[in-house]
């Protein structure tokens, strides 16, 4: 082995072994997960956002999404319980909604002012839902966003973070594309930093708060690896949370394995560092450049509007088109933006998701695509994007 793989790598290898147990990676492990790799995600969060972290509070999941449906299982009793959850939204919300029998309430994202969200947009909504009877147990904040790409600052996160602990609110915090951050000037606030950092004015909020290996620099969705963080979460709640866990054994070993490897690189001084900090310099400053190729690329077409890719792995442009495509959707009972979505493959081969289906603005049109092909291939995109968008228009006139 030592011919084959660099010293650190074979230690650390046995050292998961250990941990693992003399079972292997073939048995259960304990419900929440492998200790030692909830001590290492507890030390990558301790280190994110310089405040303790508690092993005991970890639980790793199949990806952020089984972590998700676990919390929201418990949070949604019958058709009066609401979640709150933003628009544009990533549809595996909505969806979890719907499986479990609650209501969604759509607090709308300001696309004029970068994706953000204001107070009065939260309380507005907040009241809107209660006036019709529904209780609001939890809501959804992503960040950074799924599909919009804003990055949320400090003073944003902590405005979400106000309201849910004024109104008894679960907050929900999924920070997937925590390490997808392009823009100049831009950072990540995890939710716990802010409700540590400000805990005499949040003292009773509560929070979970997700993560996967499935985007980040790595993006190993198929691994299916994660974690959720409980932080002020009442005991008896917690055990009701473990007891649910525990009905699906454990979460899948070689996705505990990965999340350990996310949140603990290599370290420095050891054999694999310089390889792994070139290769992940190297992705992150091909992300920043591709991020900023195609909202350029996307903005200087006529009749397609982009705001700034700020983090995550997609742009969310709106798009103008002519009235007569807007009647020949309703006519096929399509959305127009998935008529001009199905146009735009079948002329160019480029696969966008329409951005109805993850809701928006009234009378706004648009879709969702990503910057994670090679450079090359993202250049020709963007000609592509150009070329369709001239002859649609033209077509439809």
């Amino acid at each position: 082995a030592s011919k084959m793989f660099p010293a650190d790598v074979i230690a650390r290898a046995r050292e998961m072994q250990d941990a693992i147990g003399g079972s292997g990676t073939g048995a259960y492990t304990g419900s929440q997960g492998v200790l030692k790799f909830r001590q290492d995600i507890a030390s990558f969060i301790e280190a994110r956002d310089g405040q303790p972290c508690l092993p005991g509070n970890i639980f790793m999941t199949n990806g952020a999404s089984s972590g998700i449906q676990a919390i929201l299982t418990g949070l949604i009793a019958d058709m009066n319980d609401a979640v709150m959850i933003p628009i544009p939204q990533y549809p595996i919300y909505s969806a979890l909604i719907a499986l479990l029998g609650g209501r969604q309430v759509g607090y709308e994202l300001n696309e004029s002012k970068g994706w953000s969200v204001s107070a009065e947009t939260l309380k507005a909504q907040l009241d809107k839902a209660e006036a019709e009877g529904l209780r609001v147990k939890a809501l959804a904040m992503i960040n950074p966003g799924n599909p919009t790409g804003q990055v949320l600052s400090e003073e944003d996160v902590f405005t979400i973070c106000k309201f849910c602990c004024a109104n008894g609110i679960v907050l929900l915090s999924d920070e997937v594309y925590q390490r997808n951050v392009y823009a100049p000037g831009k950072q990540f606030h995890s939710a716990k930093k802010v409700a540590v950092e400000r805990e005499s004015e949040l003292r009773n909020l509560q929070l979970v708060s997700f993560h996967s290996t499935s985007k980040g620099l790595i993006g190993e969705c198929g691994r299916r690896g994660g974690y959720m963080e409980l932080y002020n979460i009442d005991t008896f709640v917690q055990t009701q949370i473990y007891k649910l866990a525990s009905a699906g054994l454990c979460s899948g070993v070689n996705g505990q394995i990965m999340t350990s490897l996310m949140v603990r690189g290599p370290e420095e001084g050891g054999e694999s560092f310089d390889l792994f900090t070139k290769e992940e310099s190297e992705i992150m400053e091909s992300m920043k450049r591709k991020a900023k190729m195609l909202v350029k690329g996307l903005n200087e077409i006529d009749g397609i509007d982009c705001e700034d890719a700020e983090g995550a792995m997609y742009a969310f442009p709106r798009i103008q088109i002519p009235q007569k495509a807007i009647d020949v959707a309703r006519k096929k009972k399509q959305s127009p933006d998935t008529l001009y979505a199905i146009s735009l493959l079948e002329e160019t081969g480029l696969c966008v998701v329409p951005a109805s289906g993850f809701g928006q603005a009234d009378g706004r049109i648009g879709f969702r695509t990503t910057f994670l092909p090679p450079d090359d291939v993202m250049e020709g995109a963007v000609e592509d994007f150009k070329r369709h968008h001239e002859k649609f228009c033209e077509q439809y006139a």
